[in-house]
């Protein structure tokens, strides 16, 4: 055991004192900032262009007004479309847009003629097309003498309030969703952490090996020592990481929102006033947040967060175990290690697309056994867990995963042990097998 502590030390200390690791570390989440910041910049600029259209209404459906954007402006006219469309031969102005009578108000369907060798961008015909379409139909109700209180009352907003018959548990017409939500964030998270750092287990081996550092170092401890120290060390680092990234994400936001506020005005200045003031609706809505609030505190956070991290450090080292073994059984050639290591991505993905599956639908038969199934569980379970899965299927999901952590990695050490010292001979899925009943 103390061996094994000592390798850990060391995988732990040279990966976290390394200049890679501390650039990622704490200027990953800055260029997630700055990138996404400057995504927001990209996505919510207008065009540089200036535009002038001239807009001819003879039947005055529009009542003389459209809204203007940053980078196009609308002129009304009452001259014919002959003598307009030659002024934009002319360059006066950027294209002609005429406003077709409405013979019919109760029409479902309706065009407006642009006319313009430029055609207009898709973010811009879509705002006119929304600024028309509410000229539209405020002309409509007018024809039609209907008032807008009444269209209103019409609309009848229907939730589906649930109320459980067994328990006592409280719901809502949000449980499921804030549930889903949550467990989608963690499955997510804990396919990629699984990934990465099973990953870098796997590359930490291989270079030892391509290195002869290994020859060395097995001369003092038994591979199985060499390779739970690597898996463990690798983990720690990876906990490390992730604890920074939380810390200073909680950081970030604080400072964040004391410095800019949390003004939807000042957060998206450039976007369309029809969209921000929706945004300020939504934002607004202090018994919306109120309820999705009501809801995390009502989840019970003493199961899904021990059960969580089990489930991490369980798939963790089972997974990370196997990409030890794989590392230790190839040499340079990467070509070989994807081959080697694409049976062993194949669960994980498959783990994913359950996980969708169990958000949608956590009580279906594919989502209950694919959170019991061992290569599957450790993302699919922690997508349920939120929405309070029956304590038999967590029972029988956590001991068969133990029981796959314990012989996987048994099976991993039984690789690791011959292929580390084993060079120059190309590792297939026949060699491996032996490899597992070697005796010596």
């Amino acid at each position: 055991m103390n061996k094994i502590w000592l390798i850990i030390k060391r995988e732990y200390s040279t990966r976290v004192k390394n200049k890679t690791f501390l650039l990622t570390t704490f200027l990953a989440p800055l260029g997630i900032v700055v990138f996404g910041g400057a995504l927001g910049l990209i996505m919510s600029s207008e065009s540089d262009e200036k535009k002038e259209i001239v807009v001819i209404d003879q039947s005055n459906l529009l009542d003389g007004e459209i809204k203007a954007t940053d980078n196009i402006t609308f002129t009304f006219t009452k001259d014919d479309l002959a003598s307009s469309i030659e002024a934009y031969k002319e360059g006066i102005n950027n294209g002609v847009l005429e406003i077709l009578p409405l013979n019919d108000p109760t029409a479902s369907k309706y065009h407006v003629d642009f006319h313009s060798d430029e055609q207009l961008a898709l973010d811009e015909s879509s705002r006119l097309e929304r600024s028309i379409s509410k000229k539209v139909r405020n002309y409509k109700l007018r024809e039609l003498n209907i008032s807008e209180e009444l269209l209103s009352n019409l609309d009848t907003d229907i939730s589906i309030q649930p109320n459980t018959v067994k328990s006592d548990k409280k719901v809502s017409s949000i449980t499921s969703a804030v549930g889903g939500v949550l467990g989608g964030v963690v499955g997510y998270a804990m396919f990629f952490i699984i990934l990465i750092y099973g990953m870098q287990v796997m590359r930490s081996v291989m270079e030892e090996k391509i290195n002869r550092i290994v020859e060395v170092i097995i001369s003092s401890v038994k591979p199985f020592q060499l390779m739970m120290g690597k898996v463990i060390g690798v983990g720690l680092v990876g906990l490390t990481q992730i604890t920074i990234w939380l810390l200073l994400m909680v950081i970030f936001f604080t400072v964040g929102s004391s410095f800019f506020g949390m003004d939807a005005s000042v957060a998206a200045p450039n976007l369309d006033p029809e969209i921000q003031a929706q945004a300020e609706a939504v934002l607004s809505n202090k018994d919306q947040i109120g309820k999705v609030l009501t809801e995390l505190a009502q989840l019970n956070w003493w199961k899904i967060i021990p059960l969580t991290l089990f489930y991490f450090l369980a798939g963790y080292f089972a997974y990370a175990s196997l990409f030890a073994a794989i590392g230790s059984a190839v040499g340079e050639d990467i070509n070989e290690a994807n081959s080697l290591t694409m049976p062993i991505m194949m669960p994980l993905v498959f783990a994913v697309y359950i996980g969708v599956k169990a958000i949608e639908s956590p009580n279906s038969s594919v989502a209950v056994w694919g959170s019991m199934i061992p290569l599957l569980s450790s993302i699919v379970m922690p997508t349920r867990l939120p929405m309070d899965p029956p304590m038999w299927q967590i029972a029988v999901s956590v001991i068969s995963l133990m029981a796959f952590v314990v012989f996987f990695t048994w099976l991993a050490g039984r690789i690791y042990r011959v292929g580390i010292l084993m060079y120059g001979k190309k590792a297939s899925f026949k060699e491996l097998a032996k490899w597992i009943f070697y005796k010596g």
